[in-house]
């Protein structure tokens, strides 16, 4: 078992306080993202043993167990995250497996450098993902139906919204949401930033409902992704609830602190609210246009008091203890490796102390028994 240092992300859009305070250290006043945990070679953890991903390769059968390696090859095919949202992250999409292979190979035989602005497929790998909320956690994901979508952008009574509130009602409900993403994403920038200007004023008077994209006009002044992020379901997830974010699904996270995980990739597809490139065309053939309310997701408790956020996918699996002083202690030996993540209280894994925002590198077959008072996350495979 190898404790983890990891590296904690700048992002412009992190918090300033958020991940600093689930560790007990003082604020540095720069911004504090994401702190990964895994073997992504971006940012790899470290042990005493050397960097996670370099242990992997030097014996993968060892590190992974023969069932992970069989199934995923000879890395750890998922991430995991302490994400802190301190203003909206990009508006974005991720491909499904066959659409990153398929992209990838298309941009590398065009000899797109893999680190250069313009590229979109930074790996052949998909990216399904899952936030789960450490504190009350805004976001946006999926599509609104239509009509809904309409009524919302109607009511800032902004002449030049009008043609999108008729499309949304003109079409079926795919076409429509297709039909105004595009109009959204192919308008004249000039127009697009006055529209987006008279939509935040009219945000920022009438409040209540509309305040989320008053917020993303202050920090994305004239982005077309604020009208765009009034087609998809806003989302207000409690500590303990979670959001699975599969291929092609809209999202965005807007503030709040959670743990975040996700098959070991990088390919983001964007929407809006960025800077960065956006690749109208492939971001068109890679978004499901399908609306419906998102499925927010409980933990489902065992009996050995361990609580799984059940997904679709075999890349990653999530759950939690909860523990009470003076239980028994819990076996996780696994023939799967895993990374055990404390976010409260001062649990034990084996002789190992976690406190907040600490967390270990468990071998796939190393006898391990979770003891003490805290809440963790367990992360690992199915295979």
């Amino acid at each position: 078992m190898d404790r983890l240092v990891n590296t904690v992300r700048p992002y412009a859009w992190g918090s300033t306080t958020a991940i600093p305070e689930l560790l007990g250290l003082a604020p540095t006043g720069e911004p504090q993202a994401e702190m990964w945990m895994g073997a992504h070679p971006g940012a790899p953890s470290l042990t005493e043993r050397g960097p996670l991903n370099e242990l992997i390769a030097a014996d993968p059968a060892g590190e992974l167990g023969e069932p992970a390696l069989e199934k995923f090859g000879p890395r750890l095919p998922f991430l995991l995250k302490i994400l802190a949202a301190g203003a909206p992250l990009s508006l974005q999409v991720h491909p499904d497996l066959s659409q990153a292979q398929a992209g990838y190979a298309a941009e590398e035989a065009a000899g797109i450098p893999v680190d250069a602005p313009h590229r979109t497929y930074r790996d052949a790998n998909h990216k399904p993902e899952m936030i789960c909320a450490l504190t009350p956690f805004d976001g946006l994901c999926g599509f609104r139906d239509p009509v809904e979508a309409a009524d919302l952008i109607a009511g800032l009574g902004v002449d030049s919204l009008k043609p999108y509130v008729d499309l949304l009602h003109a079409h079926p409900e795919e076409a429509a949401l297709r039909e105004v993403l595009t109009a959204l994403l192919t308008a004249d920038p000039d127009e697009m930033a006055h529209t987006v200007a008279e939509a935040a004023a009219a945000a920022e008077r009438l409040g209540g409902a509309y305040a989320p994209y008053a917020g993303l006009a202050h920090h994305f002044p004239g982005d077309p992704g604020v009208i765009a992020a009034m087609l998809l379901n806003r989302v207000l997830l409690q500590p303990g609830e979670a959001l699975y974010l599969g291929a092609g699904v809209p999202h965005a996270y807007l503030d709040g602190l959670g743990v975040e995980i996700m098959a070991n990739s990088d390919n983001v597809l964007r929407c809006g609210l960025t800077p960065k490139h956006i690749d109208v065309p492939e971001l068109l053939r890679i978004v499901r246009f399908e609306p419906g309310d998102p499925a927010v997701l409980r933990p489902e408790a065992s009996g050995s008091g361990e609580e799984v956020y059940e997904t679709p996918i075999d890349e990653f699996r999530l759950s939690r203890f909860v523990r009470a002083e003076g239980g028994a202690p819990t076996d996780l030996t696994a023939s799967t490796p895993q990374i055990l993540l404390a976010v409260a209280g001062r649990p034990k894994a084996g002789e190992v102390v976690l406190a907040p925002g600490e967390s270990v590198f468990v071998p796939a077959g190393e006898p391990i028994e979770l003891s003490g008072a805290g809440t963790v996350f367990r992360a690992t495979v199915v295979a």
